[in-house]
């Protein structure tokens, strides 16, 4: 358990003391200031007639000197001092000598000699080292139980101050590109949009509920209606689901609409948005405009709807096979990982049984194949552009897929296990560099997908998204082969945001509605208000949701989102500093009109 040590030295008030520097900025040109610095105690080192003391706060890290000799009541004080005690210093910015200059800290050639030093409070011993490289190997659970003392941490507090510079260029750039930046209803009513909802009692109607919004889909929408042509909102948005490394119950999105719009139009804003961004993230800008690719190829060549371009390309060679000469269910997909070279039998193991899992049937002895069907292999070898040194193995269905599009079974299972080889040997090939950013514009995206569970279509991205004009008269006749005017920026194989044009006209909106398997009822009861807004003289319009916690993620090179939330949820959903969600009084209930019934957890035979 944390506990004091030594002796704890007597408060004192702040009075009328002002810092007149942060801890991390002080330089050479700051020599000979009278300075005040501000923070919290980080390291301390006692050398009997000089004490050293690291003073830390968000900016970073400053050496203070006291000396017994010239301020021995400072010195007694700072001798009581532990490690996040927060004190104010007051002193003289000096040189340090050559030989004692720090590299490691942007501080490292000045230090303040102490004149003075007041306490303004004590602190328990931390239950992890706050330094970084000490804090590696604290668990998260423990981090996150104590998210005050772990946002103390330098690269955390990294990551939230770029947090802060992204979020400032968001707004930036897309106020000086027109947008108004306009609050839509937190409380609002359930409408399905691929999650389950976060509900809220009401109080007042009981029986009801509002709903936590998933995103602000329909109430942007509604402004464009309104005549706000150009709206945006960096805005929380809830969602029940599952979690990963890259999702949390609430998270914030970079949500922008337009009228008048083509999907040229919300691709460039968006890509002048990525270029300010990554200038304020110190990151250099990708070249304008992005690469752009059709979903159609995406699944051919990567195998996903979010490729990572650091990857090659797959290829079909079915084309290239002789009928009977390899037992093929579906298409033949070849995969080729750069300069990774031969692999043994053990390390080949790694993969065989997650492709056997997907219903792939594997070729990974391409040196065999290529004895057996020499011209065959040497033109599979030619269609991936293979050097020597790479790795290639051919994958297909273990059986003929079946389904509304049964070769996307096939390419996406082929891209998986593409993504496995790659990420299981990267440290041989070089390829998944942090710091290469690779943005890509997938469009075109099927107008639905097949739910299986449901045998019925649903809206690949959502219900509001427009058909291509072209394929407008098959929402009846043929769902499957509608095209949408949908597009998702990606970047290095994670999907940042999702975007369309919208359906401006109430008929079109009504017809998607039936596709997916609403009845004239249903629709009314769900989006009634919005078909009727559709009738008042709808503009075209379109726009995109950005995540930009994934958006932080990424510039900061992290793997999980919870390191650029200040205060996150586990992978669970679970709150461990504030212990939530938690139980609430009965009487909160009653008012409520909601009685709680537990279902009982399964014995354990």
């Amino acid at each position: 358990m944390p506990h004091r040590q030594g002796i704890a030295p007597d408060l004192e008030p702040l009075g009328s003391l002002e810092r007149t520097h942060y801890c991390g900025e002080i330089r050479e040109r700051h020599i000979g200031a009278e300075a005040t610095l501000m923070g919290w105690v980080h390291r301390k080192r006692d050398l009997g007639g000089l004490l050293f003391l690291h003073l830390r706060d968000r900016t970073g890290v400053s050496q203070i000197v006291f000396n017994v000799e010239t301020q021995p009541m400072a010195h007694a004080k700072a001798e009581t001092l532990r490690n996040e005690y927060v004190i104010a210093v007051r002193g003289r910015i000096v040189h340090r000598s050559e030989d004692t200059y720090n590299p490691n800290l942007a501080t490292g050639k000045v230090e303040l000699v102490a004149e003075d030093v007041r306490v303004l409070n004590v602190a328990l011993t931390p239950p992890f080292q706050l330094d970084e490289e000490d804090s590696a190997s604290v668990g998260e659970d423990t981090r996150l139980k104590y998210r005050y003392l772990d946002l103390r941490r330098p690269q955390m507090q990294r990551n939230v101050q770029l947090r802060h510079a992204i979020t400032a260029a968001v707004r930036t750039s897309l106020s000086d590109q027109g947008f108004l930046e306009i609050e839509t209803p937190f409380m609002t009513r359930s409408t399905p949009e691929g999650a389950r909802d976060f509900l809220v009692p009401s109080r007042i109607q009981p029986g009801t509920m509002y709903a936590l919004p998933q995103s602000p889909q329909i109430f942007k929408q509604l402004l464009m209606v309104a005549g706000y042509d150009r709206y945006f909102q960096v805005v929380r948005c809830f969602r029940d689901e599952d979690l990963r490394a890259d999702r949390q119950p609430e998270f914030t999105q970079i949500d922008l609409e337009m009228s008048f719009a083509r999907e040229d139009s919300v691709l460039e804003v968006v890509e002048r948005l990525i270029h300010g961004v990554c200038q304020a993230a110190g990151v250099s800008p990708p070249s304008l405009p992005l690469r752009r690719m059709s979903y159609g190829k995406a699944l051919q060549r990567y195998g996903s709807d979010k490729p990572d371009l650091r990857l090659p390309p797959m290829a079909v060679v079915t084309d290239l096979i002789a009928p009977g000469d390899l037992p093929l269910g579906g298409p033949l997909v070849a995969i080729r990982i750069p300069r990774v070279g031969h692999l043994t039998r053990r390390e080949r193991e790694q993969f065989r049984a997650p492709a056997a899992e997907l219903g792939l049937r594997i070729f990974d002895d391409f040196r065999g194949l290529s004895r057996k069907l020499p011209q065959e292999m040497a033109a599979v070898r030619e269609r991936l552009g293979a050097e020597d040194g790479d790795f290639i193995v051919l994958v297909t269905g273990l059986a003929v897929p079946s389904g509304p599009r049964p070769d996307q079974t096939v390419l996406e299972s082929a891209g998986t296990i593409n993504r496995r080889i790659a990420h299981g040997f990267a440290d041989r090939h070089g390829l998944l560099d942090d710091n290469d950013l690779r943005f890509l514009w997938v469009t075109d995206f099927p107008m639905f997908e097949w739910d299986s569970d449901q045998a019925s279509w649903s809206p690949a991205h959502h219900p509001f998204t427009s058909p291509h004009a072209d394929d407008v008269g098959k929402l009846e006749t043929d769902p499957g082969a509608c095209r949408s005017k949908a597009y998702d920026l990606v970047l290095n194989g994670v999907e940042l945001g999702s975007g369309s044009i919208r359906i401006h006209r109430q008929d079109i909106q009504s017809r998607v509605f039936e596709a997916i398997g609403f009845t004239p009822e249903e629709a009314r009861h769900r989006f009634g208000f919005f078909l009727e807004a559709l009738q008042y003289g709808t503009p075209p319009h379109g726009g995109i949701a950005l995540g930009l916690d994934r958006l932080i993620m990424l510039l900061a090179g992290e793997t999980t989102i919870r390191d650029v939330i200040p205060f996150p949820k586990t992978a669970r959903g679970t709150d461990l500093m504030c212990q939530a969600p938690n139980t609430v009084p009965a009487r909160n209930l009653t008012e409520l009109g909601i009685a709680l019934r537990v279902s009982p957890r399964p014995s354990k035979a």
